[in-house]
């Protein structure tokens, strides 16, 4: 399943989601946290679907150009590698290491 950016998702992806909450017992709640998804958003596409007009949500938007996606894929990409460095930061507070060599507690300071 791709998500797309802005809003616009593949019709794949709207399928599969549209399958997790139809054909997988899962609560539209769940399926929507899951996938990071609005509620509201996966609710009308199962609406969409039990009413057989699913695969025409989304025919108007244009397919999206290379350089859309390529922007895409290296924001996921930031905030991946800015979580992981928020995460070595309080994992070096936590165990003493830093780079002026202070305490835990003080170093811990200024992190989230």
């Amino acid at each position: 399943m791709t998500k797309r950016i802005n809003g616009r998702y593949s019709k794949e992806f709207r399928d599969e989601a549209v399958k997790l909450v139809v054909g997988g017992g899962i609560s539209s709640y769940e399926a929507s946290r899951r996938l990071a998804l609005p509620k509201s958003t996966l609710e009308s596409w199962v609406r969409a679907f039990k009413a057989g007009k699913l695969g025409e949500i989304g025919g108007q938007q244009r397919p999206l150009t290379e350089i859309e996606l390529e922007l895409d894929r290296v924001k996921r990409e930031l905030a991946h590698v800015k979580q992981e460095r928020d995460i070595l930061k309080k994992a070096a507070a936590y165990f003493g290491v830093s780079q002026a060599r202070l305490p835990a507690k003080e170093s811990l300071h200024g992190t989230r």
